[in-house]
C-alpha cells in the first residue's frame, strides 16, 4: 500500500524509524500476525516517543486515515494477551 507514516518535525531521525517500525508492527498485526513481546516492545519504545495521550490519540488517528489500520485495537489486544501469544487483527 501506499501512503505515508505519521510524525513530528521535532522527532529525531531515529525516533522516527522507531515509530515507523511500531506503524509496521500494527501491519504486520493487520496481515499475518505479530508476537506479542515484539509489539509490546515497539509500543513502549513508540511511548517514550509520544507520552502524552492526546498525541498519541492524533497519531493513531492520522495512521487510521492513511493506512485503514486501528492502532488502538492492536495496542488494547497486545495488552490483553499473555506472553508468547500471536498478535492477529
Amino acid at each position: 500500500m501506499e501512503y505515508s507514516y505519521p510524525f513530528s518535525p521535532d522527532w529525531s531521525t531515529t525516533e522516527i524509524i522507531d515509530v515507523v517500525r511500531f506503524f509496521e508492527g500494527v501491519e504486520q498485526a493487520y496481515e499475518k500476525g505479530i508476537k506479542r513481546e515484539d509489539m509490546l516492545s515497539r509500543y513502549r519504545r513508540f511511548k517514550e516517543i509520544v507520552p502524552s495521550q492526546a498525541e498519541e490519540k492524533t497519531v493513531f488517528r492520522e495512521f487510521e486515515e492513511a493506512s485503514g489500520y486501528v492502532s488502538y485495537k492492536v495496542v488494547k489486544l497486545t495488552k490483553e494477551q499473555e506472553d508468547g501469544q500471536l498478535i492477529k487483527m
